[in-house]
């Protein structure tokens, strides 16, 4: 096995893990209503999509309705910040923004992978028309470069804060954490550890 499929394999199983998770926690989000329980669906399907993206069989699944599907769901979690009377407009959308972020960096791979099968289709036109291809991907590649990079350093960050804003507590001795704190860790541990393989499959080569 080469290097390439064992990272391959490990963004499965880790994207795989993290759809059972937000499936069984649907089926629990019982105190949280209905906006929650949406919650955790599209984060199950948005990594069951992630689980077999990095294989050559994972390009079977159609692009374009999965650019819509997604950011759609990148939509979601910002329009649907406010719950009554709970808090602010803007404490509950910057709450919710890495969740958005998310999806929005699973639309832009979509949106990506509809662009190289466009131009896989492109063989076998005429000359002229190929330059022209040449000449839009030239100028669109910048603004790639830059979508990609702004969704990859929040991407990088929110990983970052995840998985290191419990370890002060971790380090108290002489206390046994109870089951409300080792769930937290839990939680955040899953949403470093998701937000790190969407980078990773950000910044892999489509």
């Amino acid at each position: 096995m080469s290097a390439t499929e064992v990272v391959h394999s490990m963004l499965t199983a880790l994207f795989a893990a993290a759809a059972a998770r937000a499936l069984r926690m649907s089926v629990r989000a019982r105190t949280g209503g209905c906006r929650d329980r949406v919650d955790h669906l599209l984060h199950a399907a948005m990594a069951l999509a992630m689980a077999v993206m990095p294989w050559s069989w994972g390009g079977a699944l159609p692009a374009l309705p999965q650019s819509v599907f997604f950011a759609a769901a990148a939509l979601w979690f910002p329009l649907t910040a406010v719950r009554s009377g709970q808090e602010g407009q803007l404490p509950a959308t910057v709450r919710r923004l890495p969740h958005a972020v998310s999806m929005a960096a699973m639309t832009w791979m979509s949106y990506r992978a509809t662009g190289h099968s466009h131009r896989a289709m492109a063989d076998g036109v005429p000359p002229a028309h190929q330059a022209m291809e040449v000449g839009h991907s030239m100028g669109g590649s910048e603004a790639d470069s830059i979508v990609t990079g702004v969704l990859a350093l929040y991407l990088l960050a929110c990983a970052l804060y995840s998985l290191t804003r419990g370890m002060p507590a971790l380090r108290t001795t002489g206390t046994v954490a109870d089951s409300t704190s080792l769930s937290s860790v839990c939680h955040r541990f899953w949403d470093g550890a998701t937000a790190m393989g969407t980078l990773v499959m950000l910044l892999m080569p489509h």
